[in-house]
């Protein structure tokens, strides 16, 4: 889930937290609700004209509402969801798509100092290489859920950073949609993430992470960059633990991070049963299911991708893509 704390990350994986209604809310009150969004947002700085056309024809979205409350509670095992998340066909469309814009690929992984397979493995996963962006104005699902109310302030920041991406000329007022949630684009940011991470990279004065790929790839670069990608290393790999281990060693935070040769010491191993590799790197142990499900030692790359999507499967399945990416099948 991509965190809430400091606004600045991205998108619908942190926005799908569950948040449930304090009271029903209909449409009765949400055109009230509406003009005061407007002055606040006039009293933000935006021109009483500009509100005026970015609030017109304003939908009270019942289905955002409705989306939120019937996530699913089931929880299913990360193989199946790597099964579902990444198929073999979505493995090739990536490896065709990577093969197909390597050179932009290539010469922006190198600026960002991000591996290129990680940046085609985010864009797939987020919105299947640009298929699925959603078909939800931006201000009115984000209007939507301010005055669901639970989350009122973050969704009111998200609005006023929409409006002022709107403002700027970045996308027309009839192409800005995005999901249920507010996320937008290729990659998926949120508004506020779009305003610190977002890069017009051809230079047209447009930050188009819709429907421009070097602005989608160099976005989603430049995220990685700016939360600490080192694209020396690689995320992480798949291993196994001896019996008996002690499984209050896993976990992501920072206390219980250690140095492969102390993981080495403790009896992991590499998947195939081989040691781990002797290099100095700091690793977590994570167990997104529980010790009888995958297992990997995860590096500060793989916290990079916690930022970004704060849940390990949709870090995991991110990783996973990347590898078949690197392997080519």
């Amino acid at each position: 889930m991509k965190r809430l704390m400091n606004g600045s990350c991205i998108l619908v994986s942190i926005l799908l937290l569950s948040f449930p209604l304090h009271a029903q809310k209909n449409e009765k009150d949400y055109a009230g609700y509406v003009e005061q969004l407007k002055s606040e947002a006039i009293s933000e700085g935006f021109d009483a004209q500009f509100v005026d056309q970015a609030f017109a024809d304003i939908t009270f979205y019942k289905r955002a509402i409705k989306a939120d409350k019937n996530q699913p509670e089931s929880k299913i095992t990360l193989d199946k969801y790597l099964r579902t998340r990444v198929p073999d066909w979505k493995v090739q469309q990536a490896i065709d798509l990577y093969r197909k814009h390597q050179q932009i690929l290539n010469k922006i992984g190198k600026e960002y100092g991000v591996q290129p397979r990680f940046i085609v493995a985010l864009w797939g996963n987020e919105s299947n290489f640009g298929k699925i962006m959603g078909n939800y104005s931006v201000i009115s699902a984000l209007s939507t859920l301010a005055y669901e109310g639970r989350r009122e302030s973050f969704f009111k920041k998200q609005l006023f950073a929409a409006l002022t991406i709107l403002q700027q000329g970045h996308i027309q007022k009839q192409q800005f949609v995005g999901s249920w949630a507010g996320a937008m684009g290729q990659s998926q940011f949120i508004p506020s993430s779009f305003i610190t991470y977002a890069v017009d990279y051809d230079k047209d004065g447009k930050k188009d992470i819709w429907g421009n790929p070097a602005d989608v790839f160099a976005s989603i670069a430049n995220y990685l960059s700016k939360e600490g990608w080192d694209d020396s290393i690689t995320w992480g790999r798949q291993v196994r633990i001896p019996k008996g281990f002690d499984l209050a060693l896993a976990g992501l935070t920072k206390s219980k991070m250690q140095s492969l040769s102390a993981w080495q010491a403790l009896g992991v191993r590499r998947y195939d049963g081989s040691d781990l590799p002797k290099v100095d790197l700091q690793a977590s142990l994570i167990m997104p299911d529980d010790e009888n499900g995958r297992i990997y030692l995860v590096y500060s790359n793989f916290h990079t991708l916690m930022r970004w999507n704060r849940s390990t499967y949709f870090g995991s399945a991110v990783s996973y893509l990347a590898d078949r990416i690197k392997k080519g099948s």
